[in-house]
């Protein structure tokens, strides 16, 4: 035996030898106040008022709490126990290593509160004070490694996991402005490291049954459960509603979690997840419930000292198709993202069957052979936002519809209807073909049209495949700087497709399916470009309630769009972003001064571009714009009334 294994088993042998001679010489009242003073320096460093009855030991390593009371600084009750014991692990418990081998509970009651902006749990986020020390200290580097952070909770979490445990009446409850949440667990057995147990959930007032089963095992550092509904319907995951306004449920959800795993100054946690029968409804992502059918993922997950990673390695499968994501966020002076996937040559069956129903309506059923490969990185840093790389990318190889789903993504081809919205109410259909006396062929409006709306909007129209990535870069940027949506990216393709196909809610669900009916269209050439400009001069809105170039050539100018001059068409281009707001245009009846720079702009982008002379852009100003048709009682009333009123328009 080494000198060090001998200092050991001497160092036991009087740990021992003390806690024996205790248990002879008043050891609950040692133990209590031990265990009162701790307690009162816990409860000073929180500002807690933390009360017991009884504090007693029970063999050399069982310790047991009666009438356990928390309660916050000037809140409410956070937690309430009639009893609470714990044996310890007394051979860690010699090494200073405490860890727990079985817990029992019975009447624990744990109540988070809020009333406004106060709650009874807000000493959870805030640093913890020592008494005679301020309250707020600056966190060292030490403080700020992730890696360390996780390697001693996670550690400090399994040697704490029992192998067995025993609880009556548990119930945890959140309220918080008229919201109630309970979850009532009546009896939980934990042995041999195995669970399973019932909960009953109630949530304003909607009650669900779950069953919960699963393993805790500190040995392996593995934590695995399951969670199911003890009965036909699904289960809701709880606080989405109210704090989000979403529903979500499941059939089945499990998990597994192993760690942690030190390699130098990296953490890494492994783990995995499934979901069947999955359900999403919330109105930005779609106004339809959006079915997953079946979800899982098996992640390994890196924490360094100022960075978290989903490593590549990570597998991320719904329905037929999976990927591997990688994600970093990391935070030095400021908060980096880094994200990218890559997924080459897979069946292009494979994107489609697995689209999650609910979310792309006009392409549930659609069916399609050979194969895609799909590129996309995103880097991120919020303290140089003007640096940001995006890249996205769907490749074909081969790639052919042979049926389409819900919607015949080549309506456009042959005459259809087309329905306009307001605030999401249908307010007028009209066809786009010849049968409607106001729709005009591409060759039948002025040349001026098409141009002036391309260099304002989408000049490369003709030329790309509905996409201009470094503008949809642009608009991010400045969503990121302005921390809202102030600028679209959209190109006249995904105008067109918004208007014909989708509806007008702004959800993420639209703006997907937006992209990827872009395209479809765009790559397979479903559409020429020429007929796609066709519909957008006939569809647009060039004023409240005015729809297509003939109705807003005749309502500004009293001529037919074939007719209409250089400044009129600007003028007509310049309308297009904000058709509602032609109105706040004028000053009289003429152009406000600041239509000078945007008639400049546009010139000179025509002239440069040789698709104008410079002598064409002669005499060409906001000046030069005269309202001569029904618009100008309308723009120039000291009262608004509906520009309808006096034009009446074809209308089915």
């Amino acid at each position: 035996m080494n000198q060090s294994h001998k200092r050991s088993l001497i160092a036991g042998l009087v740990i021992s030898g003390f806690l024996l001679f205790m248990a002879s010489w008043g050891i609950d009242q040692i133990v209590g106040t031990y265990a009162g003073h701790k307690l009162s320096e816990l409860a000073e460093r929180h500002h807690l008022d933390i009360r017991y009855d009884k504090i007693r030991l029970m063999g050399l390593s069982t310790v047991r709490m009666e009438g356990l009371t928390v309660i916050p600084l000037d809140a409410d009750t956070l937690i309430h126990a009639d009893g609470l014991q714990a044996k310890l692990a007394l051979g860690k418990l010699l090494l200073l290593t405490p860890s727990i081998e079985s817990v029992q509970a019975d009447n624990l009651h744990i109540h988070f509160i809020k009333k406004g902006e106060i709650s009874n749990f807000d000493f959870l986020y805030k640093p913890s004070s020592h008494p005679g020390e301020p309250e707020e200290t600056a966190v060292d580097d030490k403080e700020r490694d992730y890696a360390r952070k996780a390697e001693r909770s996670l550690s400090l979490l399994f040697n704490l996991l029992p192998g067995n445990a025993l609880v009556h009446d548990l119930c945890v409850s959140y309220s918080n402005k008229g919201d109630e949440l309970t979850l009532e667990i009546p009896y939980l057995s934990l042995a041999d490291n195995q669970f399973a147990t019932h909960i009953n959930s109630t949530e304003n007032g909607v009650r669900s049954e779950w069953i919960c089963e699963g393993s805790l095992s500190d040995k392996e550092r593995i934590v695995k459960a399951r969670f199911y509904a003890d009965g036909p319907t699904k289960i809701p995951l709880p606080f989405l509603e109210y704090r989000w306004g979403a529903s979500v449920r499941f059939d089945t959800l499990a998990f597994e979690l192993q760690g942690p795993k030190r390699e130098e100054d990296v953490q890494s946690l492994l783990g995995s997840a499934y979901v069947s029968g999955l359900t999403i409804h919330q109105e930005r992502i779609s106004p339809d419930t959006v079915l997953l059918d079946k979800g899982s993922i098996n992640f390994r997950t890196n924490i360094g000292k100022d960075y978290i990673e989903l490593d590549s390695l990570s597998d991320i499968r719904f329905n037929q198709l999976d990927f591997h994501p990688y994600l970093r966020i990391a935070k030095d002076s400021s908060w980096q993202i880094t994200a990218s996937v890559n997924k080459r040559d897979f069946p292009a069956d494979q994107l489609f069957s697995s689209l999650p129903k609910g979310l792309f309506y006009n392409l549930e059923g659609l069916k399609a052979e050979d194969t895609l490969s799909y590129h996309f990185l995103l880097d991120l840093d919020f303290g140089r936002v003007d640096s940001l790389i995006l890249e996205s990318a769907l490749k074909a190889k081969g790639f052919h519809i042979l049926a389409y789903g819900n919607t015949d993504l080549r309506k456009m081809n042959e005459p259809f209807e087309y329905t306009a919205y307001e605030q999401g109410e249908p307010v007028r259909t009209f066809e786009i073909g010849p049968a409607n006396p106001t729709f005009r062929p591409f060759n039948a409006v002025s040349r001026y049209l098409p141009l002036a709306i391309m260099q304002s909007e989408d000049a490369g129209f003709f030329y790309h495949n509905g996409f201009i990535p470094s503008a949809i870069r642009e608009s991010l940027v400045q969503d990121i700087k302005e921390r809202r949506f102030a600028r679209g990216g959209s190109t006249l393709s995904m105008q067109l497709v918004k208007n014909v196909f989708l509806s007008r809610n702004k959800t993420i669900a639209r703006k997907l399916e937006e992209m990827l009916i872009v395209w479809l269209i765009e790559s397979n050439h479903l559409t020429s470009k020429e007929r796609m400009f066709e519909v957008y001069l006939n569809i647009a809105e060039w004023g409240p309630l005015i729809y297509g170039a003939t109705e807003a050539s005749r309502y500004y100018f009293a001529k037919e769009p074939s007719q209409l001059n250089l400044a009129e068409c600007i003028f007509m281009a310049s309308i297009i972003p904000k058709p509602k707001h032609v109105r706040y245009c004028f000053d009289g009846p003429r152009l406000k001064p600041h239509y000078e720079d945007f008639y400049r702009v546009i010139l000179n982008r025509l002239v440069d571009r040789g698709l104008i002379s410079p002598e064409e852009a002669v005499d060409v100003t906001p000046e030069s714009v005269e309202i001569t048709g029904p618009a100008k009682e309308y723009l120039t009333a000291t009262q608004s009334r509906s520009p309808l009123s006096s034009q009446p328009l074809d209308q089915k």
